[in-house]
């Protein structure tokens, strides 16, 4: 017996099979269900909060290592001038460019580095984390930091911006983690969402190897369709949508693909960063047209949408 939708509740089916973590090897193999009702997919069994919290803690970005000279090199490259340059030409997945004012919610911040950015634009800053190690290390850049979901926490004052920055697709209920996004923010407010397409033209052409799987963390994956139709069903009103392909995401999935049957090399290769800045420079400026064409026609490998709560 498969799983409801996620979104309509209508039956699900196997969609793909023997879909593993590509990017930071947690263990098991699990399948992609798709729902004829709404188009909408998901991963299957799908984990409950105390299996998430445990794989986030061990495996995900921030599991208490600092990954050697990887985080290092990551950390100084976020604040270096180059990586401004590299959000105008390859585009602002995570909104770190964006500048403005008022009482910004980073919700999924894990260590606090969008946050020290969306602090340097002009926002005053604070972030929803459940990952406790890399909650603790937010903190201790000088951050406020709540360990809630969204559906638990109730502020002190509302917020003028939500962002949502590849997190929307880790949730167990997105419609209920909309809805209280929305009662979170001050009227009018902004949601920032970005997330994969699973209508992208990567997606097609690396099948399970698709990077954006990411299994068993990515729990519901979105179509542009979807994404818009959820938005408006939780009382937001979209201002602003595309479709975007970012050269570390292509590098990711030919890297996942071209080692696809040794994971723990795979694994390795995603950290090493002459491979991956090698394997970016080429997507971003030999395969420009491509990625070009990708996005002008909707299927660019991130989608990002802004919303207003109305």
């Amino acid at each position: 017996m498969t799983e409801p939708c996620l979104f309509c509740g209508a039956a699900t089916r196997p969609y793909l099979d023997d879909v593993v973590d590509n990017r930071f090897g947690a263990p098991g193999v699990w399948q992609i269900h798709a729902c004829d009702a709404c188009g909408g997919r998901q991963t299957s069994p799908r984990p409950d909060g105390a299996e998430l919290k445990r794989l986030y803690e061990a495996h995900y970005n921030y599991g208490g290592k600092t990954d050697g000279n990887y985080a290092s090199a990551r950390e100084k490259f976020l604040f270096s001038p180059f990586y401004k340059l590299l959000l105008a030409i390859d585009g602002d997945i995570s909104f770190h460019g964006r500048m403005g004012k008022g009482r910004l919610l980073d919700i999924g911040c894990n260590e606090g580095r969008g946050l020290a950015l969306y602090t340097r634009n002009g926002f005053t800053a604070e972030g929803l984390e459940l990952n406790s190690n890399a909650a603790a290390v937010a903190r201790a850049r000088g951050f406020t930091v709540h360990e809630k979901l969204v559906e638990a926490f109730e502020p002190a004052e509302k917020y003028d911006v939500a962002v949502l920055s590849n997190v929307l697709e880790h949730t167990l209920d997105p419609r209920e983690a909309l809805k209280h996004v929305k009662r979170i923010l001050k009227p009018g407010g902004q949601v920032w969402i970005s997330l994969p397409n699973v209508d992208s033209a990567l997606a097609k052409r690396y099948g399970r190897d698709w990077v954006n799987w990411h299994v068993p963390f990515h729990i519901v994956h979105f179509s542009e369709s979807r994404l818009r139709r959820l938005l408006t069903e939780t009382g937001f009103e979209i201002v602003e949508s595309k479709a975007i392909t970012p050269a570390l995401w292509v590098a990711q999935s030919w890297i996942a693909h071209r080692w696809c049957r040794n994971m723990a090399d795979v694994v390795r290769l995603q950290r090493k960063a002459p491979l991956v800045a090698g394997a970016m420079l080429i997507a971003r400026f030999v395969l420009f047209p491509l990625l070009w064409h990708w996005n002008r026609t909707g299927r660019g490998d991130c989608l990002i949408f802004r919303a207003k709560a109305v």
